[in-house]
Formats: C-alpha cells, sequence, structure tokens
C-alpha cells in the first residue's frame, strides 16, 4: 500500500513497494490531498495490473521529473523522442519555430511567437503534449477572451483580445497540435473541435471611402510618395504595406498603360506571385509627379516609404489626415480602400477580370471586399426605364473606354507618361467618375 509521507520542507513524498523494496518518490507539493490522490495512482501502477484510463492521464499530465522517477522504478515507459521532437509544449513549440521559421515569411513567424507567448501565458511549458484535451483548448480560448490583470514575469498588463484575433491564435495552436500528430506524439489534435472555432468571423461591411473623400484627404498627405501610396491602394487595389516595398519602375508599362505588382501576399500559389492592372486614369498624375520628382538611376517607386511601410507609421500618417478633415478614421483603413475599388469596378467590368486584377478570387471576394451599397437600393426602386437603372451607376463610363481615347504614343517613358497626364495645373486628384475631359493628351509634350 502506498503511503504519504511530509518532508522537512513541507513537501509531501510517496513511499511504494516495488519488486519487495520500500521506495520513496519526491511528489513536490504542499498539498495533501494532491499526494493522497497521486499515492493512489502510483499504488495502482506498482500493482502490476493494467492502469485505468484515469491513471494514465494522470500520468501524462506530471512533470518529466516525476515521470523520470517512475521510468526509474520501472512504473511506467518514457515515450522516445522521435526524431529529437521535443513532447513538452515549450520545447516542442519553440522547435517547431525553430525549425519551419527560416522557410516562412518573417509575418508569419512573429504570428508563430504570438501564439507561442500566449499558450505559455496560460500553459505551463513543461506539460505534455498528450495531455491536452479538447477542455484544455476551450480553456485556452475562454482564457484569451477574458484574460486581464498583470502577466506573470512581464510588466505588461493582460487584456482581452477580440473574437478575430482569438480565432487566429487558435487556428495557430491548432497548426502547431497537427504536426505533433503527424509526427506520431499524440493521436489526436485538441484543438480540433467545434467549441474551438478557428475560421475568420464573417466581418462587417468595410467603409465605402467615395472619389470625392479620396481626393480630399489626398491633398492632405505630405509628399508626393504618399499621394501616389494612396492613390495606388484607393484606385489600384494595391495591398498595403506588402506591395508598395517592392513596386519598381521597371514594373510600369506606360506604353501599354499596366502595372505589374509583386504580390507577398499570394506568392506560395501557383501562378499567384504577380498581378497587372491598368493604370487607371485616377493614377496617372500622382504617378507623373512620383516620376518627375525620381531621382537618375532610382531603382524603386517609392524609395522613401520603403523604409516604413511595414510599421505602424503607415497608418498613422493617413489617420492625421483624415483627422485634419474632422472625418473620423474607418476601420481597417488601407484594406477599406482595397475593397472600394473591388466593389466600384465589379460596376463596369466582369467579375472574372476585376478579381485578376485585385489578385483573389470570386470567394474571397465576396467574403471580405464586395460591399452592398446604398446606391443599388436607389437604383432597384425606380422604374426598370430609368438611366440611373443601367449598370454601371457607380462608375458612369468604363475607364476602359477612357483609355481608348488617349492617343497611343512610342514615346520614351517620361513623354508616355506626360501623354497619360491630366490636361491643366488645376485639376483636382478625384478625376470626377474618369471624365475623359481630364486625359487630353498634351500636344506640346508629344512635339517635344
Amino acid at each position: 500500500m502506498a503511503g504519504v509521507v511530509k518532508r522537512g520542507a513541507g513537501l509531501y513524498s510517496v513511499r511504494v513497494m516495488v519488486g519487495g523494496v520500500r521506495r520513496t518518490l519526491a511528489l513536490g507539493t504542499r498539498s495533501e490531498a494532491r499526494a493522497q490522490r497521486a499515492a493512489g495512482f502510483i499504488q495502482e501502477l506498482a500493482s502490476g495490473y493494467t492502469p485505468a484510463p484515469e491513471t494514465n492521464r494522470w500520468v501524462e499530465s506530471q512533470p518529466q521529473k516525476l515521470r523520470e522517477q517512475l521510468a526509474k522504478l520501472g512504473l511506467i515507459e518514457l515515450a522516445p523522442e522521435e526524431s529529437g521532437t521535443p513532447t513538452t509544449l515549450g520545447a516542442f513549440v519553440r522547435d517547431y519555430i525553430e525549425r519551419y521559421g527560416p522557410a516562412k515569411k518573417p509575418a508569419t513567424v512573429t504570428t508563430w511567437q504570438q501564439c507561442e507567448r500566449l499558450l505559455l501565458e496560460f500553459f505551463p511549458a513543461g506539460k505534455r503534449l498528450s495531455s491536452f484535451t479538447n477542455g484544455d483548448a476551450e480553456d485556452f480560448r475562454n482564457h484569451l477572451l477574458t484574460r486581464k490583470g498583470k502577466i506573470k514575469g512581464s510588466k505588461r498588463t493582460a487584456k482581452p483580445l477580440a473574437e478575430a484575433t482569438v480565432r487566429r491564435r487558435c487556428g495557430c495552436a491548432k497548426g502547431f497540435f497537427a504536426y505533433a500528430v503527424s509526427k506520431g506524439l499524440i493521436d489526436r489534435n485538441p484543438f480540433d473541435t467545434k467549441k474551438v472555432p478557428t475560421t475568420a468571423p464573417k466581418g462587417k461591411q468595410k467603409a465605402f471611402v467615395s472619389a470625392e473623400l479620396a481626393g480630399r484627404i489626398m491633398e492632405e498627405l505630405p509628399s508626393a510618395e504618399w499621394r501616389l501610396l494612396f492613390a495606388l491602394a484607393r484606385w489600384g487595389g494595391m495591398r498595403v504595406p506588402s506591395e508598395p516595398e517592392e513596386l519598381r519602375w521597371s514594373d510600369i508599362d506606360f506604353e501599354r498603360r499596366r502595372i505589374n505588382f509583386q504580390c507577398p501576399k499570394t506568392e506560395h500559389h501557383d501562378g499567384k506571385d504577380r498581378r497587372e492592372i491598368p493604370i487607371f486614369p485616377e493614377l496617372v498624375k500622382p504617378l507623373a509627379e512620383v516620376f518627375e520628382q525620381a531621382e537618375p538611376g532610382e531603382e524603386f517607386v517609392m524609395p522613401r516609404l520603403r523604409r516604413i511601410a511595414g510599421g505602424d507609421a503607415v497608418r498613422k500618417t493617413l489617420v492625421r489626415a483624415i483627422e485634419r478633415l474632422k472625418v473620423k478614421p474607418w476601420p481597417k483603413l488601407w484594406n477599406a480602400l482595397r475593397a472600394t475599388r473591388a466593389t466600384e469596378l465589379r460596376e463596369s467590368f466582369p467579375a472574372h477580370v476585376v478579381d485578376d486584377w485585385m489578385g483573389h478570387d470570386d470567394e474571397i471576394a465576396r467574403k471580405h471586399y464586395v460591399q452592398t451599397l446604398d446606391q443599388y437600393y436607389e437604383r432597384a426602386a425606380v422604374p426598370a426605364d430609368s438611366e440611373s437603372r443601367e449598370p454601371g451607376a457607380l462608375q458612369k463610363r468604363s475607364t476602359l473606354d477612357v483609355h481608348r481615347d488617349a492617343p497611343a504614343s512610342g514615346a520614351p517613358t517620361k513623354q508616355a507618361l506626360a501623354c497619360m497626364d491630366v490636361q491643366g495645373t488645376n485639376v483636382q486628384w478625384a478625376m470626377r467618375d474618369s471624365n475623359p475631359r481630364h486625359l487630353r493628351c498634351k500636344r506640346s509634350a508629344l512635339a517635344n
């Protein structure tokens, strides 16, 4: 019969007969109730009979030091470390990040590290992977939604996370445990349960940023590069901050009036490493302004912004410009501009063409970008023979039709850009529904 004894430091141990010899196992606990419970499980292990499932679960939940004591007495067998892969939470996640992180993008590694920090904030680093249950995953999710107070071992204060963030972190944890399943370290994934959702919730409809408001915002931006960045997001559907960093002048074909974007976000999909868009009329003047200011031999279109493209400064500068207009900044500032353009373009072009320009498929467009606007309700409520019900009410003239109005030019880059420039010096940034009057080629520029 296993018995509990109290040591001098107030810690409990268990004495048990193994092979006719009395053995002592240090439990490292000051709780007598916990020690008594442990004694019952250890006695069952020493009995020689097949342990009950509850006993096995207790063994798996114990610290490595106690498990090694039990293994030394022959009461359990330690699981071999498959290919050197650790079987405790802290060591396993750290090994996974170090092993696969170098092949991933820095943003992905950062997400993994954030998930690692949250897992170790809630679970002991020495908790064995095989001891995790669906209940542990549910508790972790609830912790992220309700966390508060000081974080142990840190000066930071824990705050509840948003639902979308919690789902992303649980999805990351689910990926860690899926790898453990594939390695044979555990039989099932504890995060694979409907009570711990990992897909993004259906988001609220993004703000629709009108051309008039966009034009006013551009006037508040501090430089030509900032105005071009905003214009490419609002009228070119550019992903900020990932795509502007690598945009080069060699990616812009002024003669064919096209921009070829490198797409870091989707480059891991076949054929999705780049996408091409027309040089829409609204992009002509911002491009011309930056082109005129570019240093000779400069490779990148926005060299100054490349240094801050991945930081919070991209958002803060836009927020300040919006607030100067006494307008409240909308959620997901840059993404809303892209969603606005995706919705707008579908009024004038087939969906598959817009999806190709924007670099996503129809399912992603419907889920994250395309919006239902008030104009649709208004148009649906008027008689069918009214002009306002014709397709393209948001953008009366196709931007490709505008391009066809501009004369073709085989001139060098600078002259080709001048030919695409707008007439006059007082034209506002908003291009007023791509009116072709503002795209008449400067005859004098061609003559030069």
